[in-house]
């Protein structure tokens, strides 16, 4: 089973452009096609993950700093 380092995408879209967003989301189609399907399955499981991870994140920051503007 392959590790795929969707951090590695996500920092480097941080603070670019929209054409080096472009060309982030590019190479990221093109390792999609690459892949087999039981690649391709695994590739889908692990972002999600990802995604839920980060989502989870931004909601416990954003849940705190609500937290502190409305102290009741």
């Amino acid at each position: 089973m392959e590790k795929f380092d969707f951090r590695a995408f996500h920092v480097r879209g941080m603070n670019a452009d929209e054409a080096e967003k472009a060309k982030i989301n590019q190479e990221l189609k093109d390792l999609y096609d690459s892949l087999s399907e039981d690649d391709k399955k695994e590739f889908n499981e692990q972002l999600q993950t990802f995604l839920i991870k980060e989502l989870s994140s931004i909601k416990s920051v954003y849940d705190g700093v609500q937290s502190s503007d409305n102290p009741n």
